[in-house]
C-alpha cells in the first residue's frame, strides 16, 4: 500500500512539477488534506520566494525570507494549512485544489488567461490576498493588479497622503479587537470594506476585505510591511504581524 501511495505522489509529481509537490500530497491523500495557501512568486514579487531555491541571491535576503517564511508557516499551521509555491503561469489545474491565493508586490505584469483564470477562481469560491505598496516596487500599469480586483469592485489608487509612520485595524469582521499593525507610505484602495488605517486619518483606507455572493472572498493591502512580518520600524517594536495574518487567514480560509 505504501509503495502504490508513494508512486501516486511520484505521478503527480511529474504532473505538477516540483514546486507543486505540496499539491501532489493532498491529491493523494484527500481525506487528510490540509487547506492549502499557495504563494505567487512567478511574477517577480520583490519580497517573496521560495527559501528551498534561492541559491546565489543575497545571503540577508535568503535570511529574511526564511524568516517571513516560517512566521507565515506558523500562522497558517495555527489553521490547518500548509503553503505552496506558483513559479509558473497560473492556470485553472494550479487553482484546482487552492484554498487562498497570496500575491504581494509583483513587479512583472499578469497575462490575460492569467487574470481570467484567477477571476474564475474566485467566481467559484476561492479567496485572494492581494498586495501591493508605494510605486519604489512596483507599479500598477506595471503589473496590471488591478484587473484582478476590477470585476468585484475594488481598485487600487495612488499614493496615500498620510505619511505617518504606523496603522491599525479596526475592529470587527476580520479581528474582534484592534490591532497595531506596521505602516510607511502606501496606496489609497477605493472599493470594499475598510479595516485597516494610517494613525494620521480615517480617509485613505491601506486595507479592505470583501465577500463575494459565491462564497468567495478578498483581502487587498496597499502597504506590504505587515505581510512582510515587519513588527518593528523606526523605533517601535510592538507591531501585531503575526496576530493579523492569523485574522485575516481565518476569515479568508474558513467560510462556514
Amino acid at each position: 500500500m505504501k509503495t502504490i501511495k508513494l508512486l501516486t505522489i511520484l505521478v503527480l509529481i511529474s504532473l505538477f512539477g516540483n514546486q507543486n509537490v505540496l499539491i501532489a500530497q493532498q491529491i493523494a491523500h484527500p481525506s487528510s488534506r490540509k487547506k492549502l495557501i499557495l504563494i505567487d512568486i512567478a511574477h517577480n514579487q520583490k519580497f517573496w520566494n521560495d527559501p528551498a531555491n534561492m541559491n546565489g541571491k543575497d545571503p540577508n535576503q535568503i535570511e529574511r525570507v526564511k524568516y517571513m517564511t516560517s512566521e507565515m508557516t506558523k500562522s497558517a499551521s495555527s489553521l490547518d494549512a500548509g503553503l505552496g509555491y506558483i513559479t509558473k503561469e497560473i492556470k485553472p489545474e494550479l487553482l484546482g485544489n487552492c484554498d487562498l491565493l497570496f500575491i504581494h508586490i509583483p513587479s512583472s505584469k499578469f497575462g490575460k488567461g492569467e487574470i481570467g483564470t484567477i477571476t474564475q477562481y474566485l467566481q467559484k469560491g476561492g479567496s485572494l490576498f492581494l498586495v501591493m505598496d508605494e510605486d519604489y516596487w512596483s507599479t500598477l500599469e506595471q503589473t496590471g493588479v488591478n484587473e484582478l480586483i476590477k470585476p468585484f469592485g475594488i481598485q487600487l489608487k495612488g499614493q496615500s497622503p498620510d505619511t505617518i509612520n504606523g496603522g491599525y485595524t479596526k475592529a470587527g469582521i476580520i479581528s474582534n479587537k484592534s490591532l497595531k499593525i506596521t505602516y510607511s507610505g502606501g496606496r489609497i484602495i477605493e472599493g470594499g470594506t475598510p479595516f485597516c488605517f494610517n494613525n494620521q486619518t480615517k480617509e485613505y483606507p491601506f486595507g479592505v476585505f470583501m465577500p463575494l455572493k459565491n462564497g468567495g472572498r478578498i483581502i487587498v493591502m496597499g502597504d506590504g510591511m505587515v505581510s512582510l512580518y515587519m513588527t518593528g520600524w523606526k523605533g517601535v517594536n510592538d507591531y501585531q504581524c503575526s496576530e493579523f495574518m492569523h485574522d485575516t487567514f481565518n476569515w479568508l480560509l474558513n467560510k462556514n
